[in-house]
């Protein structure tokens, strides 16, 4: 009888010690496992800031060689070019983790949308002097033959008339859509926030043209927002076979210098996403350019 419940009591220890084997197997592989966890999303952290890094440092290189070419838009690409380096000095001394880390990503993709844009206007530019360049010498030696040919002057004339026509259009630049918060005393704060925003701004710069015609022009600027609606006035004018929605219309005094203009849109719950901004003379756009509102 005592046998039987020495026997007894051997196997109940003998269980709880399995059980307590079983329970320290579990405990010892979870934490294995949270540890190789822990590890792979500290590499992979480590890895998405050295990826948005590289990503900021091409930007600032793109940036750094078209400021080096000297254009007029030069202070504008040394301004963005400056917002980038402020980001990457902000990112190196960030702790890296993946909340801060999504919010760098945001902010890059935000200014790389911005570089796309400014290189697009940039490459313009360029072309656009290169095309005066080339139409001035071409009137050069137009005015020389002419001298030597009365027959040939008169088809000289007509393509210097064209050429003429063709340089004295006006060149918009530095497009550029924000929109700001209004306080009750009147103070403009920009935002990226669609609830926040009282007023969409639009500016942009008409460059400086000595042969164009002085006086008054209009430009119609439509504003699209992130639902694809054209918003503000959203009148129709007809050019031709063409028919555009637009925003509203901003009329300037142009007296063949450079000339900066800036419109505001005022309204109220504004949608998120992006919004796009087209600037057109008459019926042909010369300008475009959009932004992000979150």
């Amino acid at each position: 009888m005592e046998n039987q419940k020495s026997s007894s009591s051997l196997k109940a220890v003998i269980a709880v010690l399995a059980i307590l084997l079983v329970g320290s197997l579990v405990y010892i592989f979870k934490m294995s496992s949270d540890a190789d966890t822990s590890k792979v999303e500290m590499t992979n952290t480590i890895t998405e800031k050295e990826s948005v890094m590289k990503d900021l440092q091409e930007l600032k290189t793109t940036y750094d060689a078209a400021i080096a070419e000297n254009t007029s838009m030069s202070d504008e690409l040394i301004q963005e070019r400056d917002k980038v380096v402020n980001l990457m000095s902000q990112l190196s001394k960030s702790k890296g983790d993946v909340a801060s880390l999504s919010k760098y990503r945001t902010q890059f993709n935000s200014l790389q949308a911005n570089m796309k844009v400014l290189m697009t206007e940039n490459e313009n530019l360029k072309l656009a002097n290169t095309t005066l360049t080339t139409q001035r010498d071409s009137t050069v030696v137009v005015l020389g033959e002419s001298r030597k040919n009365v027959e040939a002057l008169t088809g000289q004339n007509e393509e210097l008339s064209k050429a003429v026509e063709m340089g004295s259009k006006l060149t918009v630049l530095n497009t550029r859509g924000s929109a700001f918060k209004v306080r009750s005393s009147g103070k403009q704060i920009e935002t990226d926030k669609a609830r926040r925003a009282d007023v969409l701004r639009v500016s942009f710069t008409i460059a400086e043209n000595v042969i164009a015609k002085s006086g008054n022009k209009s430009f119609y600027v439509q504003v699209i927002d992130g639902k694809n609606n054209v918003i503000g006035d959203k009148k129709t004018e007809n050019f031709d076979d063409d028919i555009l929605t637009y925003s509203f219309i901003t009329n300037v005094n142009y007296d063949n210098k450079t000339v900066q203009v800036t419109e505001d849109l005022k309204g109220k719950d504004f949608v998120k996403g992006t919004y796009f901004i087209n600037i057109f003379d008459k019926g042909q756009l010369v300008s475009k350019t959009s932004f992000i509102l979150r």
